[in-house]
C-alpha cells in the first residue's frame, strides 16, 4: 500500500469563517479528506492568532470554539482529519527556535506576504516580534507534521517558499534528510477570492463586508439586498454591467444553473432587468447552499464541550506525530544530550 500524502492547512481564530473561506479552502478540504488519499491535520492557529491581538486574548478564545463550529458544519469530519489547536503542541515552539537559526532578518523581511500584512495593519516601526517572524512559525507547522501538500490561496504562495527554503537549509546543513518540501495545492485559477459585499477585492472580516457561515436566514438576505451592484445601473430599463458586479460574480461562483445566470446577464446588460430582482435570485441560491450548513453548526453548538473533546483528542493526536519530528531534529542537531 502506497504512504499517504499529508496535509496540513488551517486558520487563525480571529472571528467566524465566512463564505470566502470557504470557497478559497473549506470547501477543497472537505474534499480532500473524503477521497481517503490525505492524512490531513487542519489547525486553529491561534498562537499565530496572537502575535498581532495578543492585547486581546479573549477574542481568541471565543473564536477558537466558532472556528471549531464552521469545520465541523462544512463537513471536516474528525474521524478522517486531525483538528488540533496550535499551542497545545509544545513541539511547535522548539522548531520555530531551531529554524530561527537558519534564516536571515533580511530574508524574512523580503517576504512579501509580510510586507503586504504588514502594510495593511498599519504596523509602522511597531511590528510585533512574533508576526515579523511568523513565516518561521509557519513553517514549523507545516514539517512537524512532514506535510507535503498545503492548500492555501496563490498570495501564501511566498510562505511555501520560505518552508521550502528552511527544510532545504536544515536537511543539508545537518545531512539528515529529516524534514520534507511542502507543495501548495491551489483553488481553480479565478476561484480562490471572492470579493466583499461591498465590491472590495477582497471579503474581510476587519472589513466587515462578510457573509458568514453561521448568518442566520434574516442576516444573509439583508445583507445580500445591500451588496453593490453597478452605480450606473439607476434605472430598470438601464443598460447595466456585469463585470465589476458584485451579484452577478456570486451567481458565477454559487449557481448550480449558469444558463440562467447567463440569461440573466444578457437581459442585465440589455435593459429590463432590476438589481432587486438578481439581488432575490442570489438569496435563493446562498440560502440553498447554507441552510445545511447552519443546521450542521447548530447541531454541534448544541454541544460545546463535545465539541471541545473532538479538538483536545486532535490536539493529542497531533502532539504525538511533531514531538517524533522535533525527537529527529534534535538528534539531527545533536542536542539530545541526555539520550
Amino acid at each position: 500500500m502506497s504512504k499517504k500524502h499529508v496535509i496540513l492547512t488551517g486558520d487563525r481564530p480571529t472571528g467566524k469563517l465566512h463564505i470566502g473561506h470557504y470557497v478559497g479552502s473549506l470547501k477543497n478540504r472537505v474534499a480532500l479528506q473524503n477521497t481517503g488519499d490525505y492524512d490531513t491535520f487542519i489547525m486553529i492557529a491561534d498562537m499565530q492568532a496572537l502575535t498581532d491581538n495578543a492585547h486581546d486574548p479573549e477574542k481568541i478564545r471565543h473564536s477558537l470554539l466558532q472556528v471549531a463550529l464552521d469545520y465541523l458544519a462544512v463537513g471536516i469530519d474528525p474521524a478522517k482529519s486531525t483538528i488540533l489547536v496550535q499551542s497545545q503542541i509544545p513541539a511547535l515552539n522548539e522548531l520555530t527556535m531551531a529554524y530561527l537559526n537558519l534564516v536571515s532578518v533580511s530574508r524574512l523581511n523580503r517576504n512579501p506576504t509580510v510586507k503586504t500584512e504588514i502594510k495593511q495593519k498599519a504596523f509602522g516601526e511597531s511590528v510585533p516580534a512574533g508576526f515579523f517572524i511568523y513565516p518561521v512559525s509557519q513553517a514549523a507547522d507545516i514539517t512537524a507534521f512532514k506535510a507535503d501538500t498545503v492548500p492555501v490561496g496563490e498570495d501564501q504562495e511566498p510562505m511555501l517558499e520560505q518552508t521550502r527554503e528552511i527544510v532545504r537549509s536544515f536537511n543539508s546543513i545537518y545531512q539528515q534528510d529529516i524534514l520534507v518540501e511542502p507543495e501548495g495545492y491551489f483553488p481553480p485559477k479565478g476561484q480562490g477570492r471572492i470579493p466583499g459585499l461591498d465590491g472590495n477585492a477582497k471579503m474581510s472580516k476587519s472589513l466587515d463586508n462578510a457573509i458568514y457561515l453561521g448568518d442566520s436566514a434574516d442576516e444573509v438576505q439583508k445583507k445580500v439586498m445591500s451588496m453593490y451592484t453597478d452605480p450606473e445601473h439607476i434605472h430598470i430599463e438601464d443598460p447595466g454591467h456585469v463585470e465589476g458586479n458584485t451579484v452577478f460574480t456570486y451567481l458565477d461562483i454559487f449557481a448550480d444553473d449558469q444558463e440562467h445566470v447567463a440569461d440573466l446577464k444578457a437581459q442585465y446588460q440589455h435593459g429590463g432587468l432590476g438589481d432587486v430582482k438578481i439581488k432575490r435570485y442570489l438569496n435563493e441560491v446562498l440560502q440553498d447552499k447554507l441552510a445545511p450548513i447552519r443546521e450542521r453548526r447548530e447541531h454541534f453548538a448544541a454541544d460545546e464541550a463535545g465539541v471541545y473533546d473532538i479538538l483536545k483528542q486532535g490536539s493529542e493526536r497531533a502532539n504525538q506525530v511533531a514531538a517524533q519530528t522535533l525527537h529527529e531534529v534534535r538528534h539531527a542537531i545533536g542536542i539530545d544530550y541526555f539520550g
